[in-house]
């Protein structure tokens, strides 16, 4: 076993290592920002280093820092954990030619699974069951028409870097297909700086399942079982549990198998997860995420299996402990991300100051965190900071428990996605188990979704501050809140105000004026990418920019057709929400 582990990350995630490292009796070391140096990762670990200022391109993702720092520590291992650097392979081979041991899967198999399609040819190799597609990269809509003539529509139009919702469109006909394809083309160029597109089979209502695997260096390789992520939001994940509703015993061990045989086509060795696409009766390969999952937790708590742990014991060189036949499942377990976003608001982010903190307890209850008291979200980084897990004896235990749980997590000062798990625990459809990854698109109009008391960060609609007093009248005790104006005194919780959104821009002197064309930051961030020029024609629905709130990359669209008459911003640019982007005639 390593003496000294460094950990390249940050947040709830870098504190769930730090403790099963300590439990290892392995020497933990943390990295921070300027931004995180108050941060619980940097308290907790045995030894904290800075590597920079608070964006992440100059600390989180410098390669040369991190690496320097290992070795400045003594580091005999580096652990990734989730986002950041962690499925990248040439930050895996850096570690290594630096002498270090890399804490994941070897950088060859993170590359065959990095690549959409490379990673179908290898996984049709290995009998892997998949949506029908094409095996190579297309070159013209023709070749849309050309797959839909055998399978049918709708096709699915994807960039072949693509990820994250981002280069992907659906032709639902013949009159769509262009268009589809040109929008997948256009989006893998923009946002990954590679136009190839490949085409599957359109799955229109399908459960999102992963399977959790485990494979060591002497090819010992399990399942454990798995994780139902269909409660997604422009694909990103907002809750998972552990079993899926819709997932017997028989298709468990069917998709486990495909997974186990997935991680051994590319030689895997370490934790990882091979996500499918689940419809009726069928499963079809997604991708693989060659790093420890966020929503692991719910693994653990059904199996009992330290999926952290189990992963820095299999880079130690250690064979796996356990064999398939030890694996089982007991009880059911859910897991929600707690967000700094207001639900309320469209998911804006809602980075700040948390004023009041008081995370649940009890039977069943878990919770993996940033923060144990007051601190700061910032706004650079994730807006995930902590998960609530829950566990059951069933799935309606696990509810219950859920319920009383949201119940008594308590976050002031900031909007945070809590309202709407609370919100969904009342939707039939939720409670039934019947859900897809439709569920938010469809539902989310329906859904009661109360607006978080004390919430003051940058994305919460602020009218009024608030402070909790104890009132006793007649020997019973109550907690009422007394509210001040905007402005005023009576707030006393120390919050951080959103800035008012400005409605017009500077810009050499004068003042940009919003008209019917102007499209607006629909947030406070920062530009990535800027997609358009001064005469370039537009469609409605195109992105114009690349826009980055708390590491969460939205793009900006056109909301009409027309031609760029002004571009009022550049890559780097901070903006606030309502500032003019570009202007349309």
């Amino acid at each position: 076993m390593f003496e000294k582990v460094l950990i390249a990350n940050r947040g709830e995630i870098a504190v769930r290592i730090i403790r099963a490292l300590r439990e290892l009796e392995v020497t933990s070391v943390a990295v921070y920002s300027d931004a995180d140096r108050k941060s619980l990762h940097a308290r907790l670990a045995d030894e904290a280093y800075h590597v920079g200022p608070a964006m992440a391109t100059e600390s989180y993702l410098d390669v040369e820092k991190l690496i320097e720092v290992a070795e400045r520590s003594g580091a005999e291992a580096v652990h990734p954990g989730y986002g950041f650097l962690a499925e990248s392979a040439p930050f895996a081979r850096a570690v290594e030619e630096a002498g270090l041991v890399w804490i994941g899967p070897r950088p060859a198999a993170m590359e065959a699974m990095g690549s959409k399609v490379e990673s179908r040819r290898i996984m049709a190799k290995a009998g892997v069951p998949m949506t029908p597609g094409t095996e190579d990269a297309v070159e013209s809509a023709g070749a849309v028409y050309e797959f839909a003539e055998e399978h049918d529509y709708p096709v699915a139009v994807k960039a072949s870097s693509g990820g994250g919702g981002k280069g992907f469109a659906v032709a639902y006909d013949e009159a769509g297909a262009e268009a589809a394809f040109e929008r997948a083309r256009r989006e893998g160029e923009a946002y990954f700086g590679d136009g190839s597109v490949y085409l599957e089979k359109y799955l229109p209502g399908p459960r999102h399942v992963e399977i959790q695997v485990v494979r060591d260096k002497h090819g010992n390789a399990v399942h454990l079982g798995e994780r139902d992520c269909s409660i997604q939001r422009r694909h990103q994940k907002l809750l998972e549990e552990c079993p899926s509703p819709a997932i017997d015993p028989a298709m468990r061990e069917e998709m486990g198998g495909a997974a186990v045989e997935a991680a051994e086509a590319v030689g895997y060795d370490n934790v990882g997860t091979v996500e499918f696409l689940v419809q009726d009766d069928g499963f079809y390969f997604l991708e693989m995420n060659t790093r420890v999952q966020v929503e692991h937790p719910v693994t653990e708590e059904v199996t009992g299996v330290d999926i952290v742990q189990t992963g820095i014991r299999i880079a130690a060189g250690e064979e796996l402990a356990f064999s398939q036949e030890d694996v089982g499942w007991r009880g059911h377990a859910i897991e929600v991300r707690v967000n700094a976003e207001d639900a309320t608001n469209d998911f804006i982010p809602s980075p700040g100051n948390v004023t009041l903190y008081e995370e649940p307890g009890g039977p069943g209850v878990r919770v993996d965190s940033a923060l144990r008291e007051p601190g700061v979200v910032p706004e650079y980084y994730d807006p995930l900071f902590a998960k609530l897990i829950v566990r059951g004896a069933n799935r309606e235990d696990a509810l219950r428990r859920l319920r009383r749980a949201l119940a008594e997590f308590r976050i002031e000062g900031i909007a945070t996605t809590l309202p709407f798990f609370e919100a969904i625990l009342e939707d039939e459809v939720f409670v039934k188990g019947s859900y897809t990854t439709g569920f938010i698109a469809e539902r989310l109009a329906g859904l009661k979704i109360k607006g978080q008391p004390g919430a003051h960060g940058a994305g919460a609609k602020l009218e009024k501050e608030a402070r909790e007093v104890e009132v006793e009248v007649n020997g019973k005790l109550f907690r009422v809140k007394v509210y001040g104006d905007e402005a005023g005194t009576g707030g006393g919780t120390g919050g951080m105000k959103a800035p008012p959104a400005r409605r017009s821009r500077e810009r050499g002197g004068g003042m940009a004026q919003l008209t019917e064309g102007t499209v607006v930051a629909p947030m406070q961030g920062t530009i990535l990418k800027v997609f358009v020029e001064e005469g370039q024609v537009v469609a409605v629905d195109d992105p114009v920019c690349l826009l980055e709130a708390m590491k969460m990359e939205s793009e900006v669209r056109a909301r009409r057709d027309g031609v760029i008459s002004e571009v009022l911003v550049e890559a780097g640019k901070t903006v606030r929400s309502g500032d003019p982007l570009v202007v349309l005639e």
